[in-house]
Parts: structure tokens; sequence; C-alpha cells
């Protein structure tokens, strides 16, 4: 009998165990949890589309004109826009289904993060697959019908959630099977969350092209063969979701004494029931969110400031941008795109850096680097601009963007240390409003004070250094907030009796348990699964990074 069972209580015989139970799925004997990043991943990397979804706004806004827009009659609103079928939509209307994506994520995150650290991050990730994918097929139908309401409910909202459940699906999970190395754990799942629209852009855009006729755009083609595909590999990786054991550790690993340098790492659990009280919870909230606000702020602007700043000399061109004709403005955003592309790529490799390297500074040390290191890098562009030092004003955006990577792969690991490891899954999809607090605060900061800027009168390549010392002040506001986070006090944690309750009620098991044959098929060839488990995440994600760095090329070249 689990050392976790009500006295009398048996565990739930393998009959009994529904197929996406949690108690399916807790590994035996013999697993090796190196399984477990790759399923994590092919899950991210499907979800990480969210980030790509704008290859879709230029094809959909002349979905029915094909060559140009049909526009729209200038009564025409944004609520006329959901239902109208004879005319294009807006680029800025489209954008709402992104706006969408991230204010549903952190809301539904925050929702069901207690239902997934009960039911377990193969029913969540089930769900996940059937919300994301299924919400592209009425995505399909709704450019089918030219139905805006329809593409807005389905990738928007019921693609949101499973957003939402997908991202923190795996968080708990490789939280508990690398104690070791929480930050590295996290760091690898969250990357494939980044990498998502580094494969899913080209990808889209291959499909657009290939199903394009005189009379289509190709768009519903591509978002139905690609909610398939996508389908495949997220069910696959929440089938390849195992749990351990309550209590288990990795062979010769012994949890580190308490001592000074690890004060911050707590050996209780906090019930995610009570963290909206506790202040170390807002304090990392504010950490995230001034974080993010200010990453956002800057992959919004990156390509227009670079054009804009540089103007013709990014192609050899004594002019200013305003001075620039169209060939020229072309080029310049080829250039721009391949700057892009570069800065995804930072985005993605921070995500793992970072959190790796947290591991050995600790959560809090990380934090300091990125808002002192990131403040002094966004009041340095202003200079650099103004001087027309290329390879300073590139070399800070992409350390920026590191950075901005690497604060969202480091926060569940720090959500571990100052609250424990039963319930950090849910308390991390609360934790992500202040990621959809950020989705909105960061882009109207940077957009309202460039068009400020510009109702002045100032010159195009001046517009955005106002905006860089009000970013600087958002993480000097993270960095204090950091610098106040402390560890949680023992009246926050689960007593003994309650924490064996939210065991029982999460299925957790004292020794493992191969209901219904589980995992011990693995150990026969373990060393050969592992290897094809990461070749099909890294086949993909190799060739996005191809993909993105012949874009980055273009920018060198």
């Amino acid at each position: 009998m689990s050392s976790v069972l009500t006295q009398g209580e048996s565990p739930m015989p393998a009959q009994e165990a529904g197929f996406l139970s949690k108690e399916r799925i807790i590994a035996a004997p013999g697993f090796n949890r190196w399984l477990v990043p790759p399923a994590a991943l092919a899950i991210h990397l499907c979800i990480g589309m969210a980030y790509g979804f704008s290859v879709f706004w230029l094809p959909l806004s002349k979905a029915l004109g094909i060559k140009d827009p049909i526009k729209c009659a200038a009564d025409v609103g944004f609520f006329q826009e959901l239902f109208v079928t004879q005319c294009d939509w807006k680029i800025s209307t489209l954008g709402w289904m992104y706006t969408a994506f991230f204010v549903l994520l952190g809301s539904s995150a925050a929702i069901w993060g207690a239902w997934l650290e009960r039911a377990g991050p193969r029913k969540a990730g089930v769900v996940s697959a059937l919300c994301w994918c299924g919400g592209m097929l009425i995505a399909a139908l709704g450019v089918h019908l030219h139905q805006f309401w329809l593409m807005l409910l389905g990738s928007g909202v019921i693609g949101g959630i499973g957003l939402g459940l997908g991202y923190i699906s795996p968080v708990s999970t490789l939280i508990k099977w690398f104690p070791d190395r929480r930050g590295m754990a996290t760091g690898m799942a969250i990357m494939g969350f980044g990498g998502g629209a580094m494969i899913g852009s080209p990808l889209a855009a291959e499909l657009m092209k290939f199903f394009a006729t005189a009379n289509d755009v190709g768009v519903k083609q591509t978002f139905v063969v690609m909610a398939l595909v996508y389908f495949v590999f997220m069910m696959g990786g929440a089938l390849g979701y195992r749990v351990p054991p309550s209590g288990w550790k990795p062979e010769g690993w012994t949890p580190p004494a308490k001592q000074a340098d690890n004060v911050m790492i707590t050996q209780g659990h906090v019930h995610v029931r009570k963290v909206w009280g506790i202040p170390q919870f807002w304090l990392v909230w504010m950490v995230l969110c001034m974080n993010v606000s200010a990453g956002i702020g800057v992959i919004g602007m990156a390509s227009p400031m670079l054009q804009e700043v540089f103007g013709g000399s990014l192609i050899g061109v004594a002019a200013k941008f305003g001075e620039l004709d169209k060939t020229q403005l072309t080029a310049i955003a080829g250039v721009a795109a391949g700057f892009t592309a570069l800065l995804s790529l930072f985005n993605i490799g921070g995500r793992f850096f970072w959190a790796s390297l947290s591991d050995k500074l600790g959560r809090r040390l990380t934090y300091v680097v990125f808002f002192v290191l990131g403040a002094g890098l966004y009041a340095s562009i202003p200079g650099s601009a103004a001087t027309g030092n290329k390879l300073l004003f590139v070399a800070a955006f992409c350390v920026i963007l590191s950075m901005y990577g690497g604060g969202f792969a480091t926060v569940p690991a720090y959500l571990a240390d100052l609250f424990g490891t039963q319930m950090v899954g849910a308390i991390h999809g609360r934790l992500l409003t202040a990621w959809a607090t950020a989705g909105v605060l960061g882009p109207v900061v940077v957009n309202y004070m460039r068009d400020y800027q510009l109702g002045l009168g100032l010159p195009r390549e001046q517009v955005y250094n106002q905006t860089m010392y009000i970013l600087t002040g958002m993480l000097v506001i993270g960095l204090v907030c950091n610098l106040l986070v402390r560890p949680v006090q023992a009246k926050h944690f689960m007593s003994e009796a309650e924490l064996a309750e939210e065991k029982r009620l999460a299925h957790d098991r004292a020794e493992a348990s191969v209901v219904g044959g589980g995992t011990s098929t693995y150990r026969p060839s373990l060393t050969v699964v592992v290897m094809l488990a990461w070749l099909a995440v890294g086949i993909p994600l190799a060739w996005g990074i191809y993909r993105t760095l012949l874009s980055v090329g273009k920018f060198f070249g």
C-alpha cells in the first residue's frame, strides 16, 4: 500500500484506471527520465506557432481580392468585420487573434492549473491537442465561409485555451523528474515554445505557396494540414508523458542541506489557493511582468527601428529612411527580416542557456543579471543608434532577447524554489496572468510613445530614444521587486496532513505503478527509444534553425 494512501484505502486497480488517468502514467522502475523532455518539446514546438501566426495576416488580408485587398466601406467597424463577407479583413483586425492567444493562454493556465496537477500531464496534453488543433480546423472553416468570428473563436479562444494547458502541462512533471536541474529541465521545454514559430512559419509559407491558386490564397488548406500534423505530434507528446512516484530522486543524488547559498529553496509545499495572499507571489509576478513587458516592446519595434534608424546604410546607400524609393525600402525590409530571424535564435537559445545557468547562480541572482545588464543595454541603444554603430546596436538587441526568453524559462524553477514542487504547475499557471498583462502593457507603451514622438515632429531615427528609457525604468522596477523576494514563511506551507490529502487527490503513489503495462515496455531498448524520441523533435527543430539561418544570412550579407 502506498504511504500516501489514507487508512483502509487501496490503490486503484488497473482495470479502473482510465487510459488518460494519472495513475496509468506513473513510471515503472528503470524508466529513463530523458524521455520526458522530448515529450514536452513535441507539444511546445506545436503550440509555439502562436508566435508565428502573423505569417497568415497578409494572405488573409486579401483572401477575397487575391492580388489586392477588397477594402471595406469606411463605416464598417470591427464588429461588422466579424461577419462581413463582401470585403477583406484589415491586418489590424486579424491581429486580435494574436491578442486572444496570449490573453487566453494566461487566463486558462490560471483557471485550470489546479485541475492539471490532479488530472496529470497526459490528460492535459490531450485536451491541449484537441483545443489547439481543433481550433485551427474551426479557423479553416472561418476562412472558407469568410467569417472572422469563427476564426477568432477557433484559433483565438479555443486555441488559446489549448495554448495555456499545453504550455504548463510539463512544468510540474519536469521539475519533479529533474530536482537536481530544475532550470535546465524547464528551459528545454520552454525553449520549444520559442522555437515553434521558427518551424511553423516557414512550413506555413511553403504550404500556402503549394495550395495557392488563381482563386485561393491557400490559407484554409494550410490550416487543415498543419492542424493534422500538429495533432500527431501533440498526441505523441501527451502519450509520452510519465510522472515519477512520490518522493523519487535521481540515483546518487541527495537534496542539498539548507545553507546560506540555497536558503531560497524550500522543502515545503504551498497550496495554489493560498498564493494570491503571499507577497512573494506578487513580487515574482511583477518580476515576470516587467521583464516580459520590456522584451515584448523590443520584439515589436526591432524590425522597424532598425530600418528607420539606419535607413539606406543597411544596403550601402547614403540616405535616410524617408528618402528611399520603393525598391530600396523592399531591400532594407529583407535585411530587417534577417535581423528578426537572428533575434529569434537568441530568444530560443537564451531560454535554455539562462535557465541552465540559474541552476548554478540561483534564480534570484539570475534575474538580477537580467535587470542590471538589460537596463544597461536598453539605455545604450540610443547612443549606438546616434553614432551609427550597427554592431553594438544589434549585439544589444540579441542579448536583450536572450534574457527575455530566459525569463520565461527560469521562472518555473523560481516558483518551485519558493513554493515547493507539489503544485508548482498550478502556481505557474496563475503567474502567467503577468504575461497576459505584459502582452498589453508593452506594445501599448511602445506604440503610444512612437506616435507621440512622431507627432512632435522628431526625425524617425530619434523617436525610439524616449521609449528605451521607459523600458529601462520597467527593468529597474523589476529589479527592486526581485531584490525584495525572501523565503516564504512557514505558515504558508501545507501541513503533513494537508500535503498527504493533496497527494491523494493528485493520485501520487510512493512506489511506481505499472497500471495496464505502463512504462515497462520501454526498458528492453531504452537507449534506442530515447534516441528516437529526441530525433522526432530534433529533426524539425534543426530544419527550423536551418531556415532561420538562411534569413539571418540576408542580414549579414
